[in-house]
């Protein structure tokens, strides 16, 4: 059978094209035809490198997740897992689009595993069993995704703060009205609430 024309383009060229593009311009910028703008390739000639939108949507996940180091396990889980989140937070927020992602999608790729596999790892000294530790770390990973996104939206501006203000003016939630404008106290970081979670989550699976 004769063979056909080597492809053009990398399947890794086209990935970094996908990326570059989510970071820009969001998720639903990348489509097929326009990533195949991006490398100068026709429109048909993507589906040489990936099959539909969603596993090219599923390969940027993988790709991305091997950008970072993954942190040194010490043994301390605690101080481990702070790490891995920290890690994950920053990959968060250099690429929008992926904590969205993360939800509900059955990602597989080798550095997507390799994240969990330092998790594991991680957790190893608290003597958790595995299913125990890899339900930790979906929780711990949809909290790091939680928090992103509500650093990515910001405070509310405009309409929305208008909305909030009149609704805390018709003393309808006194409670709300009170944490609201209490004396500013120092508001905790993210290395602070996650210590929070992951010693939660930990000592009370370890409660059982």
């Amino acid at each position: 059978m004769p063979r056909g024309r080597p492809p053009a383009y990398t399947r890794d060229q086209v990935l970094a094209a996908a990326v570059t593009v989510a970071d820009a311009e969001g998720l639903e910028a990348v489509t097929m035809r326009r990533i195949a703008t991006e490398i100068g390739a026709g429109a048909m000639s993507l589906y040489t490198y990936v099959p539909d939108r969603d596993h090219l949507i599923d390969l940027m996940v993988d790709r991305v997740a091997g950008e970072p180091a993954p942190p040194p396990v010490t043994g301390d889980w605690r101080a481990d897992l702070l790490a891995l989140s920290l890690v994950q937070r920053d990959l968060m927020l250099a690429h929008p689009w992926l904590p969205t992602v993360l939800a509900g999608r059955r990602l597989s790729g080798r550095n997507l595993l390799g994240f969990l596999e330092q998790g594991l790892h991680a957790l190893e000294p608290a003597g958790l069993p595995g299913v125990t530790r890899m339900t930790l770390l979906g929780l711990l990973t949809g909290f790091v995704a939680s928090y992103v996104t509500s650093e990515l939206v910001g405070v509310p501006t405009g309409d929305a703060a208008a909305e909030i203000g009149a609704a805390l003016a018709g003393g309808d939630f006194p409670y709300l009205r009170a944490a609201l404008t209490e004396p500013a106290a120092v508001v905790p970081d993210f290395r602070t609430i996650a210590d929070w979670m992951i010693t939660g989550l930990v000592e009370s699976a370890l409660r059982g």
